[in-house]
């Protein structure tokens, strides 16, 4: 076996530094820079991603590229999105270093995963990611309504964030991520990570979220007037969906209208709503701008 077809070298902990420490790196909270410093826990992603060489994998956030390198292991394409820009320069040079046989399906995007809307060919097959605490939420709905071929995903976040995205309706923890995350996908804890795999060691515990593409609620309302309701029903959740619709349809009695129409209890509160029942709703509050 020569050196180019040996499988890429992961990054362990002294690895990690060394890398930081060649760029002058310190990781900064704003960016929500935890790096992942422990093989195996990139080992348990990939494999719990269930990627393969027929896949596209989106990373957003590669950082030194621990991840990043776990992935192409497998044979992946990957498209690595990178808001720091010296990050960005860096990784290509690790990968040559690391895996050079991969270094030709490795394709790094300079920029803000929030604003992207275009990325090289061929197009995402999947969201891997290790994503950085305070944009996890936003980052995952804008992929999945800008790239529609991305059929499946698994994301390390916070493990507060974990049980927001994939809570069920009924739950304590059920509420606008969940909602709108289950327009796009089914969500799902897919396991729990401890803080030590990190470097530096962020002061909460993190998980790992599995998605899986389903097809939105059949519906007249659009995602944005779906979004809207469940936007509503969320903002003054102790609030029954009667009082805190009202704003939204007009009045309290409008609220109680549309609710009924849609066969839900004006007593009930957002938590208890799936996503088709917000979209029901939402198809009512259509009808009353067309019939005002």
């Amino acid at each position: 076996m020569t050196d180019d077809d040996a499988e890429p070298r992961l990054l362990g902990a002294a690895d990690v530094r060394a890398l930081a420490s060649r760029l002058d790196l310190r990781p900064t909270k704003r960016l929500g820079q935890n790096f992942v410093v422990d093989a195996n826990t990139v080992r348990r992603i990939v494999r719990e991603s269930a990627i393969d060489r027929d896949d596209v994998a989106l990373e957003v956030g590669p950082g030194l590229g621990s991840l990043t390198l776990g992935l192409l292991s497998v044979g992946a394409r990957v498209v690595a999105v990178e808001i720091d820009e010296a990050l960005a320069a860096a990784l290509p040079e690790t990968i040559a270093e690391r895996a050079p046989s991969a270094v030709a399906r490795l394709d790094v995007v300079p920029a803000d995963a929030l604003r992207i809307t275009e990325l090289p060919d061929p197009p995402p097959t999947a969201l891997v990611a290790n994503l950085p605490y305070n944009v996890a939420v936003p980052v995952v709905l804008h992929v999945l309504e800008t790239f529609a071929t991305i059929r499946s995903g698994l994301v390390m976040v916070q493990a507060e964030v974990a049980d927001r995205m994939a809570a069920p309706p009924g739950s304590r923890t059920y509420g606008v991520p969940s909602a709108k995350i289950a327009w796009y996908a089914q969500a799902q804890r897919a396991g729990a990570i401890g803080r030590g795999v990190f470097w530096p060691a962020p002061n909460v515990d993190s998980a790992l979220v599995r998605l899986m593409r389903r097809p939105a609620p059949e519906t007249t309302a659009t995602r944005q007037e779906v979004f809207a309701v469940v936007d509503a029903a969320f903002g003054q959740r102790r609030k029954s969906l009667r009082a805190a619709l009202s704003g939204w349809a007009g009045s309290p009695a409008a609220a109680e209208e549309a609710l009924r129409a849609a066969e839900i209890d004006p007593g009930a509160r957002g938590e208890s709503l799936d996503i088709e029942a917000f979209a029901r709703l939402a198809e009512q509050g259509g009808r009353r701008t067309i019939d005002a």
